[in-house]
């Protein structure tokens, strides 16, 4: 398996920040959801949540650091210690051994006062990354993430999370010993960027292009929401920067604000220059007005 430092493209000496920032770039570039009929992407997303999983717990990163884990997360082999027998035939030890009746302190320490029994510690947290779409983040949804040992977890993610958002899911975490409780799930929520939206507290803002026939005379169009496409007017006498409010249509109780942008013609419009050259506007306007003081 490759080393978990290439695969996220990070240095042994880089601290968590550095890893979980180089970690969302890759994720958000490779996640499947973004690269639909690719397969390649899905193997090269399950190889860098791996190697973030190591590398984003201290412990793990530690161990493996000094090699006692491989980049699974499996425990290495290593050579057993080589014991002399130092009986003296007779059943006492000599110099150097361990007298039977050491053993006792020794059990005491390392399982408590009572010897045999089993000492009770909560379990350790286990921490998760898990990248969801910017319109599951606004509206909500559940993702299915695969536990170490090999079992399954639903995890609902509620409507208007932000990336970076951590959920705490109580007692899905690694095992206690005895009697101690499991440890939680820590699930680091990543949210991929989308190519329309983008979010402004519980607000969506995305940029609309219109023509310059739609800008001047106006229309009614259809617009994408995070909630599904709506009809929305276009005031005549509208122009770049115009922002229209849809009300509602955002995360929660926000709203989606379309900001107009006015498209040119790709093309020469002899009618259109011509037009303009001999248009006189009945309100004259100045859009550099300040900038001669400048």
């Amino acid at each position: 398996m490759k080393d978990p430092y290439q695969i996220l493209g990070v240095q042994k000496s880089d601290d968590a920040a550095a890893i979980r920032s180089a970690y969302r770039k890759l994720a958000k570039t490779h996640h499947p959801d973004l690269n639909p009929g690719k397969p390649d992407a899905l193997e090269r997303f399950k190889e860098i949540s791996v190697a973030y999983e190591l590398l984003s717990d201290a412990d793990k990163r530690a161990k493996f650091d000094r090699g006692e884990i491989d980049a699974a997360g499996n425990e290495t082999r290593r050579e057993q210690p080589y014991y002399r027998d130092f009986s003296d035939g007779h059943g006492r030890y000599q110099q150097g051994g361990i007298d039977p009746e050491d053993l006792d302190s020794i059990f005491a320490q390392a399982f408590g006062a009572g010897g045999g029994r089993r000492a009770n510690a909560r379990g350790r947290d286990a921490h998760y990354t898990l990248t969801i779409s910017f319109l599951d983040a606004a509206n909500g949804t559940t993702r299915r993430i695969s536990m170490p040992e090999g079992r399954t977890l639903d995890v609902r993610i509620p409507a208007g999370v932000t990336d970076g958002h951590v959920l705490r899911l109580k007692g899905q975490g690694m095992p206690g010993l005895g009697t101690g409780a499991a440890g939680d799930a820590l699930v680091e929520i990543a949210v991929a960027p989308h190519p329309l939206f983008h979010r402004e507290g519980d607000d969506i803002v995305i940029e609309l292009p219109v023509t310059v026939k739609e800008a001047v005379l106006g229309a009614a169009l259809e617009v994408p929401t995070v909630k599904g496409k709506v009809r929305l007017t276009i005031p005549p006498g509208s122009g770049s920067g115009t922002r229209l409010r849809l009300r509602g249509r955002g995360i929660r109780e926000g709203h989606q604000f379309v900001q107009l942008h006015v498209v040119q013609p790709p093309g020469e419009e002899p009618e259109l220059a011509a037009f303009l050259r001999d248009w006189t506007p009945q309100h004259p306007l100045n859009p550099r007005a300040g900038l001669e003081d400048v």
